[in-house]
This record gives C-alpha cells, structure tokens and sequence, in this order.
C-alpha cells in the first residue's frame, strides 16, 4: 500500500511541475523588436534592432553616456545586412551582416560597423573588430521622439539615407551603391534569352545616361507590335527628344495620345501631352 502511495505522490509531482512549465507567464518586452528591410537598386538594406522608449528620461548624455560605444537601441546590438557590396563615407563595405554600434557627444557622433554583429549590448564589443568607422553631425529636432527608430529616407536608384532618432536628435549617414556594370552584364545576359527585355532595357539605359543609341534600338523593338501600348510611347518620345529626333519624338507622344484616348486612360494622355511638348 505504501509503495502504491509513494508512485501516486511521484506522478502527481510530475504533473503538478510540467503544468507550472507550460503555465508560464507571457509578458512583453521593455524595448519591442523591429524588423526592417529596404530595396537598394537592385540589391537591398535589412535591420534588426530593439526600440527603446525615453519615459521621461534624458537619454543623450544622460542614459546613454556621451563618449562611451552604445549598441545603437537596447538588448542585442542593432544588426545590419547589406545583400551587396556598399559604400559609406566613401569607404567599400562587402556584402554581410554588421553590428552597428554608435558613439554619441554633443556635436558629433561617431559611427561604426564591427563585423560581430550577434552580440549582447557593447560588453563584449572590440574595436579591432570594426570594419568602420567615420563621424557624422545630429540635427536637432523640433518635436521630441519617443520610441527609438532608425529609418531609410531619400532613397534613390543608387543610395539612400538610414536616420537614428530618439530624443529631439537625428544622426544621419548616406549608404550608396553603383550596380551599373552587374546591371549592364545582366541586360546584355537577358538579351541573349527568347523573351529579350527590351522595355526594361531601353528604361533603364535612358535613366542612366548611359548608350542613347542603344535605348532608341531597343525601345523601337519593344515597339513592335505594341499597337495599343501608350505606355511604350510615351517613352520612346522621352528617348527620341534625347537621341535628338524630335519629329519621331513628336510622332511617338501623338500616337500614345490617341492611344491613351481611345483606352480613356487620363494618366497616360496628360504623360504623352507633356512629352509631345517636349519634342517640339
């Protein structure tokens, strides 16, 4: 009877600890976590990082020392990918995963990418591990923000800027890339294929300034057989204006306004009146 009584006390031991196991408590973090990804030409920008709220504190010089390395947000230091080779402050930075860590002062804060980027706080960071560093001037700003956030603004075909702001600071630095030769080698690739991308093409070498020649043979072609493409010739009027045939810009921008009419497509007769102007 005793050895029956000690298994009942034993089992219902381990059911009363698995229950306190499963029975834990869901609370939400201090500083919530923010994922954040941002497309640069043809590669793109990623952070990971926790956000921080001031509740009423000074932060700059107060909760976050001046002159001392910060993990750029709290717990984990704040994490950034590059998908292909950048560059900052004019120095070349290889595709990978960075930690970004930050040394704040009153009139110029220092950035920096250290290349171990899964690391709690700054306890464990080591300068000789930095792949870069360079300083950069905060703004002050007129409304104070509470929530720690780093954004990407002015982003361009080729660069783009990443802001930290909390507090009433913004500290910005620029991050660019030039992709024109990938980009090149992947049209001429392309160009080889069945389907040949000669829209795209005649796009992209427009944009860039890049062989005038070559975006008016491919935008002929893309052309071909686009009879009700007002799209198509709004911009072989773009190309021609700058190819310097403005009788077949003008041609071109009148038929894509026809076309645009008769497909009641206001956006495209507005585009192809302005570039029909343009040609003349």
């Amino acid at each position: 009877m005793k050895k029956i009584l000690s298994a009942c006390i034993a089992m219902l031991a381990m059911v009363s600890g698995a229950s306190i196991a499963q029975a834990q408590a869901k609370l939400p973090p201090a500083s919530s976590t923010q994922e954040v990804s941002q497309g640069l030409g043809i590669s793109k920008i990623s952070l990971v990082y926790q956000r921080p709220n001031s509740n009423g504190r000074t932060i700059f010089g107060g909760l976050v020392p001046y002159g001392e390395v910060w993990r750029t947000g709290a717990n984990n230091a704040t994490a950034i990918t590059f998908d292909s080779e950048v560059t900052i402050d004019g120095k070349t930075v290889p595709a990978g995963t960075y930690g970004l860590f930050t040394i704040p002062t009153k009139d110029e804060w220092t950035i920096i990418l250290n290349k171990t980027a899964e690391q709690w706080g700054a306890y464990t960071y080591k300068q000789e591990d930095d792949i870069l560093r360079f300083t950069t001037k905060p703004n002050k700003l007129n409304e104070k923000v509470e929530t720690f956030s780093i954004n990407f603004i002015n982003v361009t075909k080729n660069s783009l800027d990443v802001v930290l702001s909390w507090e009433n600071i913004a500290v910005p630095f620029t991050v660019s890339v030039d992709q024109t030769k990938e980009i090149m080698a992947s049209l001429e690739a392309a160009m080889q294929g069945e389907k040949k991308p000669y829209f795209q093409a005649a796009q992209y070498y427009f944009q860039n300034n890049l062989d005038i020649q070559k975006a008016v043979e491919w935008i002929e072609q893309a052309d071909k057989g686009n009879t009700k493409a007002p799209h198509i010739k709004y911009w072989k009027a773009q190309i021609l204006t700058k190819a310097g045939d403005k009788a077949g810009a003008a041609k071109a921008a009148q038929e894509g306004i026809d076309m645009a009419t008769q497909a009641n497509n206001s956006e495209y007769i507005r585009l192809n009146t302005d570039a029909l102007k343009a040609a003349k």
